[in-house]
């Protein structure tokens, strides 16, 4: 297995002995040399353990060999990161196509939302889902629609669905974009994204409505980060007037009641 070698690495890239890790863990010396060299395999509560310590998935301590690792993949396995950020490794996006083999812009129902977060690479999941062509977006993106809840990101309002576009690169979002954010824990969510990668690597997920606090989401526990193209609403948008308008149109009333007033006294 793996696991030996990379325990060794991590743990010499944290300049430690295995003294001193050990003790950390409540481990003997002999017992992590044994795990280090292969001779001994460790138990699930143990792999618990170096996961924590080392703020390694055991997923990628069993599997992946760190020996091969870029100084880029280590740098963000050193800062907690298991996401590929940049994209540079491949994302497999499950899509659905049409007889000439173009892409369809899937939309996700109010119902099959809760599903997503474990079914947006399924194609069993998606195959079902309604799908619709807008001619004039790119052929070469990758759109998806999803269903709006709540009233926390004014002017789209509650049953509206935005129409996004797949982010690959996530380092290429600028802060204050509007985007479709797919996470573990609270699945769909449309907010303003900031990006604080190089500063916390996460997200500050901000509202348009001012009731609701801006929060911030680690992009491990991202999924999917689909950028804000346009929306489809049940409602037509309140229109406000900025206060050029507001002076316009007051001046085009005043007029009106003049010219009222001319063809009155006329009369």
């Amino acid at each position: 297995m793996l696991i030996g070698n990379n325990l060794k690495l991590l743990r010499k890239r944290l300049k430690k002995s295995q003294e001193e890790v050990a003790q950390l863990l409540g481990l003997t010396r002999s017992s992590y040399s044994g795990y280090e060299n292969g001779v001994a395999q460790p138990s699930l509560e143990n792999l618990i353990a170096f996961s924590d310590y080392y703020k390694v998935s055991i997923d990628d301590l069993i599997k992946k060999d760190f020996e091969l690792y870029s100084a880029i993949e280590w740098d963000a396995l050193e800062k907690g990161l298991d996401r590929d950020l940049k994209g540079q490794k491949l994302r497999v996006l499950t899509t659905v196509v049409d007889r000439n083999d173009e892409e369809l812009i899937e939309l996700i129902p109010l119902k099959a939302s809760a599903g997503y977060t474990t079914g947006y690479a399924d194609p069993d999941y998606l195959k079902v889902l309604p799908t619709f062509y807008l001619p004039f977006l790119s052929k070469n993106k990758k759109y998806r629609s999803f269903p709006i809840k709540g009233d926390s990101m004014p002017p789209v309002v509650e049953g509206s669905y935005v129409v996004a576009e797949y982010v690959q690169n996530w380092m290429t979002v600028r802060s204050g974009t509007p985007c479709i954010v797919v996470t573990k824990d609270d699945g769909i969510v449309f907010k303003v994204v900031h990006n604080l990668l190089d500063s916390s690597q996460s997200f500050q997920l901000c509202s348009t409505n001012t009731f609701y606090k801006p929060y911030n989401v680690h992009a491990n526990d991202i999924i999917e980060i689909w950028k804000f193209v346009n929306y489809i609403s049940p409602e037509l948008p309140e229109v406000r007037m900025d206060d050029n308008d507001l002076s316009r149109s007051i001046q085009d009333l005043q007029m009106e009641i003049q010219d009222l007033k001319a063809s009155f006294i006329k009369s």
